[in-house]
């Protein structure tokens, strides 16, 4: 099994997130089927529209980030091309 891919990139907006101080491990499941411990915690997050762009500019590959899995954001950026 694989360790979580921490990122060591900070930007302002993480400081108020639900998910600081929380284990990393939470948002990098084996699987998305066990994701929803970390989308609980993202629903209720203020910083998670910051989170999900952060994670789409960046190409994050790898956990949950802004209240969506992996699958979810390249769903998003598959759409956002076919807008552009």
């Amino acid at each position: 099994m694989k360790g979580p891919k921490v990122s060591k990139v900070t930007q302002p907006w993480m400081e108020q997130a639900s998910c600081r101080g929380a284990n990393p491990d939470t948002f990098y499941p084996v699987s998305e089927d066990l994701a929803g411990p970390a989308l609980k915690i993202c629903a209720s997050c203020p910083v998670r529209e910051a989170c999900l762009e952060y994670a789409i500019v960046a190409r994050e590959t790898e956990g949950v980030w802004g209240g969506t899995t992996e699958k979810e954001r390249r769903r998003i950026i598959r759409l956002r091309r076919k807008s552009a």
